[in-house]
């Protein structure tokens, strides 16, 4: 990994504020290029610009994996590769493919690292076409007390501990499995900022049909915003959509057991019957139970819109509400929805693992939060099939792994 350029070159082009900058926010594509071009955002191989999304960067697999007896956070004392040397069971030569089994935990180095300045840190993700396959992925730094945090001021390399959990899956060096989202200072919108975005722009409305949203769940925005309960901190609530268009109609996808392997690289490539089981609306308006054994994929009932000038991250559910995990893939990158056009937003994704017992989930039963931050100025792109997205006006759909 090479060192970092001139450090006068990096303050001039990632910390200084143009009058149109903000001093604190996500950083955004044209940032992201400055990074790279300044060495803060390092690499074994060239980034390809095809990595840099509209408020974040993907990241790829290295040339081999590390299959380890458990999963681990090196702690304050210890590199990633010091831990290593007393859990790896055996090492994969990922240059050709390998195929990573379910159920099993590995370590792969990244291509990336990073020599962060102060007041530079980041936050890693899943990208959404690898938590639709329940593949459980999160990044793990040098001396790391957390998972998918990368410390202000932290040089060194990055790593990722994958463990599919309903597919095997076949990577490769080269393949992208999470993104970097990096944030300058600790950026955050309050309530009354929320609110008022809300209200100005509609960035979470009604995803279901053409309706507008209900007195009641504009009561529940504006509770959630106003009156902060418990179970729902700083955010908008989002619930989930189990009647979809009536009794009978598709509303989940359950995966299979025992099916083939999945190449992570390939797009279109499978039949979704062969590894998904279609879940319907039942007749009594009861919603559905899910098993603790099993990866669901449903949607909320809103649509999400995100402006130019502001990111997104969907929060993992808290478990004294529900015994359930919503959302391996939390990033929400700006033009998500197509908010410029005038369209009617963008329906989330809901990947659902429950924890130890069956869980009855019913109709607008919030599963989650929507978290918003700002940017530090627009993006130079934004997200959209301008820039290859693919999911920009899903509904209930699967990964794009699966034909349509």
């Amino acid at each position: 990994m090479t060192e970092p350029r001139d450090p006068v070159l990096l303050h001039r082009r990632v910390s200084d504020e143009p009058a149109e900058e903000r001093t604190t926010g996500v950083v955004p594509s044209q940032f992201i290029r400055h990074m790279i071009e300044a060495k803060e955002i390092t690499a074994l191989e060239d980034i390809d610009a095809g990595q840099v999304q509209p408020a974040s960067l993907d990241l790829r697999l290295g040339a081999e994996a590390y299959r380890v007896v458990a999963s681990f956070l090196p702690g304050p004392n210890a590199t990633v590769a010091e831990r290593l040397e007393r859990v790896t069971m055996h090492k994969l030569d990922l240059t050709q493919g390998a195929v990573l089994e379910k159920d099993c935990v590995y370590i792969i180095p990244l291509l990336e690292g990073v020599s962060f300045k102060k007041r530079l840190s980041a936050l890693a993700n899943p990208k959404s076409s690898t938590g639709r396959l329940d593949v459980f992925a999160r990044v793990i730094v040098d001396r790391g007390t957390e998972f998918d945090r990368i410390p202000e001021r932290y040089h060194g390399p990055l790593y990722v501990e994958v463990c599919p959990r309903a597919f095997s899956v076949k990577v490769r060096k080269g393949s992208r499995l999470v993104q970097m989202r990096v944030k300058r200072g600790s950026p955050s919108l309050s309530d009354k900022a929320l609110r008022e975005l809300q209200r100005e722009v509609g960035i979470v409305g009604i995803g279901v049909g053409e309706r507008d949203l209900s007195d009641q769940q504009i009561e529940m925005f504006e509770g959630t915003l106003m009156e902060k309960p418990e179970n729902i901190r700083s955010g908008i609530a989002f619930t989930v959509d189990v009647k979809g268009d009536g009794p009978g109609s598709v509303i989940a996808y359950r995966a299979r057991r025992n099916t083939g392997v999945i190449d992570i690289d390939r797009v279109a490539g499978y039949a979704a019957d062969d590894f998904w089981e279609e879940i319907r609306a039942p007749h009594n308006g009861r919603g559905i139970v899910l098993d603790p054994h099993d990866f669901y994929i449903l949607a909320s009932k809103e649509a999400v819109r995100i402006p130019a000038g502001y990111a997104a991250e969907m929060l993992a559910y808290d478990t004294l509400v529900g015994e359930f995990r919503v959302h391996y893939a939390g990033f929400f990158d700006p033009g998500f929805g197509d908010p410029d056009l005038g369209a009617a937003g963008t329906r989330a994704v809901l990947e659902v693992r429950v924890h130890e017992v069956p869980f009855l989930i019913e109709d607008g039963q919030v599963v989650g939060r929507l978290v918003y931050e700002p940017l530090i100025a627009k993006p130079d792109k934004l997200y959209g099939q301008g820039i290859g997205s693919s999911y920009q006006r899903q509904g209930l759909v699967l990964g794009k792994h699966f034909r349509r």
